[in-house]
């Protein structure tokens, strides 16, 4: 393959938000490294929080981490699932990260005096990280999400920034795409292109002529109805993509195939490539469309209203069940209706137990009672971050004896077995202060973990402040709980497990975040595979 200049495609969305700008960034990004060109995507947020990392996920939804800890937007999530590839923090950008490195700049004098503007200085500061991503000579092409609605006061400076670097690096190196809505309206029973037509005007006021519109629908667009969008709005009639509404978002790629989303990118950008090699994801898809079974797990958590808080956690039973040839079916717990109600009302016909992380007290005790639940009644049981920490209280408490067991986090007793971690008992700031990023693990051989794993050396992504307190760690084992991965060090307990129980493991750190479409987490594709087992036995 001939080597390429870094080329560059722009994506912005217009007419309402949540219209999948993510998923078609990482669609495209798919699709053209199928065809063995190297892809990055970087994410531009325009909030002013320095990060999400201290955002309630009511907010913003879940926090997704990358290796080297930077706390970032949830589509990174979606990027590194479609491309199989890992994120930094180099590749999530927020206004507030923008203006905190322009004014720390000013203060240290680095300005020379000048007024300190939007222009020059903001989108001078927003066109440098778009730079320093391509500058790596990693990439052939950088793909670059602008999140939020065109026409929002809060992107404006993104968008000037776009204008200005694809003047720069000329026409024939940048790509503009506008993800759009053209909605059916059902009285009339038709799609109106009204709405689409209004957004590309906002996008030509401020000096963007998108040269690719994906009009996302729930019908069909007709040939007529693509050619108004074109003459209307400036673009060519074929480069008008359908972006219907589909079964599974990991469809999406292949629609876009089909619409020759990639081959009009390739052509305008006069990329060099080989021909595609979609087979993988094409059979991945079609064991996501067609399962031979389905499992129940529940997910106990305290952010159940909105299921983006657990947005990975999701995705993640999608790859496994696909791997395990089952759908699983999520049963959405609140942990204080267990509280109330008892687990045995919620917990009694499924075939699994997902506690997830979480921060803060509320729904603590409804968690740990159905960990309880779940353990007595040999139902599988996979716990994340705080969920580990729920099942060394309710083990604590229920099997070694240790009376009124908890975390600090929660209550101070004489029997925490959860602590605040040492380097954390002086943190004052809130964001960015956790333990954040991959980490190494050393598992036990002859453990579930390291059955699931097949090595003995691992790392994973944390992000928590609290750790398994060391002063219980021979009172846990003695009671029969197994420490199934460890620091290197051995300071820190990464992974417990009950060898007494057909599945039941916890890991400190987050594996949703190592999940990846064509290839599922360990540790979610063996407590699936435990759920399958468990449903198959109780048809018998």
């Amino acid at each position: 393959m001939a080597k390429n200049h870094v080329k560059y495609i722009f994506i912005t969305g217009g007419v309402v938000s949540s219209l999948g700008k993510g998923i078609s960034a990482a669609s495209l990004g798919l699709l053209l490294k199928s065809r063995g060109l190297r892809v990055t995507i970087l994410k531009f947020d325009p909030y002013i929080n320095v990060d999400p990392g201290t955002m309630n996920p009511f907010q913003h939804g879940e926090v997704y981490v990358t290796d080297d800890g930077g706390e970032t937007d949830l589509d990174l999530g979606h990027y590194e699932r479609f491309l199989d590839v890992s994120m930094s923090r180099q590749n999530n950008a927020t206004t507030g990260q923008i203006y905190y490195e322009v004014i720390a700049k000013e203060r240290r004098g680095d300005y020379l005096g000048a007024t300190v503007q939007v222009i020059p200085h903001i989108t001078d500061e927003i066109k440098r990280r778009i730079a320093n991503l391509a500058g790596t000579g990693k990439y052939d092409v950088v793909i670059v999400e602008v999140g939020g609605t065109v026409g929002d006061i809060e992107s404006l400076p993104f968008l000037e920034a776009i204008r200005q670097y694809t003047l720069n690096v000329g026409h024939r190196n940048a790509l503009n795409i506008h993800v759009t809505l053209v909605p059916y309206i059902r009285s009339a029973g038709e799609l109106k292109t009204k709405p689409t037509q209004h957004s590309v005007k906002t996008l030509l006021e401020i000096g963007l002529q998108p040269d690719v519109l994906i009009c996302r629908s729930e019908k069909s667009l007709a040939k007529e109805l693509r050619e108004k969008i074109a003459l209307f709005c400036n673009v060519e009639t074929d480069s008008v993509i359908e972006g219907r509404d589909v079964q599974s978002i990991y469809e999406v790629p292949l629609v876009f195939e089909k619409e020759r989303l990639a081959e009009i990118v390739i052509e305008k950008l006069n990329l060099k490539c080989n021909a595609p090699d979609l087979r993988r994801w094409s059979r991945f898809v079609h064991r996501v469309k067609n399962p031979d079974g389905r499992v129940t797990i529940a997910i106990c958590g305290k952010y159940t209203d909105l299921l983006d808080a657990y947005k990975s956690i999701v995705e993640s039973f999608i790859h496994a069940g696909a791997e395990n040839d089952v759908t699983v079916e999520i049963r959405w717990v609140k942990a204080e209706d267990i509280q109330l109600h008892g687990a045995k009302k919620y917990l009694s016909d499924v075939a699994g137990l997902l506690v997830p992380g979480g921060f803060g007290e509320r729904g603590v005790e409804g968690k740990i009672e159905a960990i309880r639940y779940v353990r007595e009644h040999k139902i599988p049981f996979l716990g994340i971050c705080l969920g580990l920490q729920c099942a060394v209280i309710e083990f604590a408490r229920n099997v070694c004896g240790l009376a009124g067991a908890n975390s600090t986090e929660f209550k101070k007793s004489k029997n925490n077995v959860i602590d605040l971690m040492l380097e954390q008992k002086g943190v004052k700031n809130m964001g960015g202060t956790m333990r954040l990023g991959a980490y190494p693990c050393v598992l036990q051989k002859g453990s579930k973990a390291y059955k699931a794993y097949h090595k003995e050396l691992i790392y994973e992504r944390h992000r928590h402040r609290y750790e398994v307190n060391n002063k219980f760690r021979k009172k846990l084992v003695e009671g029969g709980m197994t420490l199934s991965g460890l620091s290197p060090d051995h300071s820190l307990v990464e992974i417990i497990e009950l060898p007494d129980h057909p599945w039941f493991v916890a890991g400190q750190f987050h594996p949703e975040l190592r999940s990846r479409a064509i290839s599922p987490h360990p540790l979610f594709r063996d407590f699936v595979k435990a759920a399958k087992i468990l449903t198959e036995k109780s048809r018998d």
